[in-house]
């Protein structure tokens, strides 16, 4: 109870402080920031009294973040009630040609923790409210290693690569996506949920990607089909393997940014059958396997800065199918509009207003889910300072669940970039 009470005062502080302080705005109109200003620095500890710039030179740079929320069922769903939770992530990349190796050899090391408690089950629906709840492992408070990347560039525009990945580095959206902790928090709103059928959070496999400058617009991936992100390299493709590859192309439609990005996933690892789920207690589920599943999703801005094309706001959507036998959802469509704030003096915030929709599985018994759910989202991100933002975020949920009222989810994030 401590903790919950800390967390809620903390992030109340936290507001309150940006309702009665506004000259942090001119740290956003400054093309450098000064790193001895408390309120101004681009991270909270700042350059590590020199150290930090000295390590990018060197080709190892740290980018962490702490995020806190505040967030509950305040009507409808299984449960109304409120819960603290909090999640840290920290990012070390790694140049090797910088520290002797050779060149075009980079590593990549992902850590992650969970704490407290999430609504996600609270709300009744198949679809996570608070992305942040199911990383590292669902609802756990763990900590675990769950990248652990090498990459090879063959030459500029080809890399190989091979180790411990994550699932939510691709599905890329520019206006939903951000892990749960930048943009949108639901995870119908952060990736494609179709793909968690045949896709593990966390897992070794090997790949290839052709890029565009720095920009992937293809990768092709195989990896082992059981989560490891609490585990080792233990009977790596055992259970089957996992087949992913997407195509993310950039767009000039109006002579704006934009992305159209085509993936799709093949699992040969066996899961229950949907159609069989109710069998005698203690009979054996029966099994299927050959799952797959076919994503595509677009962004596309409507308003740019005139000085920089990567500020602006736009539109977004996402699309899918999946097969019936194993996949508890059968087809997914999702559509908003988000980016940075229009509001004069606010450059450093960002908003969305989302909407999904869900398609269960035919397979699926009709007792116990519906036919579909839906949700729609609200959410402005207001940065206090460059590494302070806090975000108010309203959703209202209607699970595919028989029996279960529609949820209302109110809550606030404050997330501190490290």
């Amino acid at each position: 109870m401590n903790g919950f009470n800390n967390g809620r005062t903390l992030i109340l502080l936290l507001f309150t402080c940006f309702l009665t302080k506004t000259d942090t705005d001119n740290c956003f109109a400054q093309e450098t920031f000064n790193p001895d200003c408390l309120l101004c620095r681009t991270n909270l500890t700042g350059d590590w009294l020199g150290r930090r710039p000295g390590l990018a030179t060197n080709g190892v740079t740290f980018q962490g973040d702490v995020t806190q929320y505040y967030q509950g069922v305040s009507g409808g769903g299984l449960e109304q009630r409120f819960k603290y939770g909090g999640h840290a992530d920290y990012v070390i990349n790694i140049d090797l040609e910088k520290q002797g190796a050779w060149k075009g050899l980079f590593l990549k090391l992902r850590g992650e923790s969970q704490l407290g408690e999430f609504v996600n089950r609270d709300t009744g629906a198949i679809l996570a409210a608070n992305t942040q709840g199911l990383m590292p492992t669902i609802g756990e408070q763990d900590t675990a290693l769950t990248n652990f990347l090498v990459t090879q560039f063959v030459s500029e525009g080809v890399a190989v690569f091979a180790g411990k990945m994550d699932a939510f580095d691709g599905d890329k959206n520019a206006f939903a996506h951000g892990r749960g902790k930048d943009q949108f928090m639901n995870v119908g709103l952060v990736a494609n949920p179709i793909g968690f059928r045949t896709i593990p959070y966390s897992t070794y496999g090997a790949g290839i990607m052709l890029l565009d400058g720095l920009e992937p617009i293809f990768s092709l991936i195989a990896m082992d089909s059981v989560d490891h992100a609490t585990k080792g390299p233990t009977n790596l493709f055992g259970e089957g393997v996992t087949l992913v590859s997407e195509l993310r192309l950039p767009t000039s439609f109006f002579d704006l940014p934009g992305h159209q990005l085509f993936g799709g996933t093949w699992s040969s690892r066996d899961v229950p059958d949907l159609s069989r789920l109710l069998v005698p207690p203690g009979t054996p589920l029966p099994t299927t396997a050959d799952s797959w599943s076919l994503y595509g999703n677009f962004d596309q801005y409507v308003v740019t800065d005139p000085n920089d094309k990567s500020r602006g706001w736009g539109v977004f959507g996402r699309a899918a199918i999946a097969d019936n036998s194993g996949n508890p959802l059968s087809s997914f469509l999702s559509f908003g509009i988000g980016g940075n704030s229009p509001l004069a003096g606010r450059e450093g915030d960002t908003f969305g207003v989302g909407w999904y929709r869900t398609e269960s599985s035919d397979a699926l018994p009709g007792v116990v889910f519906g036919n579909h759910g839906s949700g729609v989202e609200l959410y402005y991100n207001v940065a206090v300072t460059p590494w302070l933002h806090i975000t108010p975020d309203l959703q209202f949920i209607n699970p595919a669940r028989s029996g279960v009222d529609a949820a209302t989810v109110v809550g606030v994030r404050a997330k501190m970039d490290l």
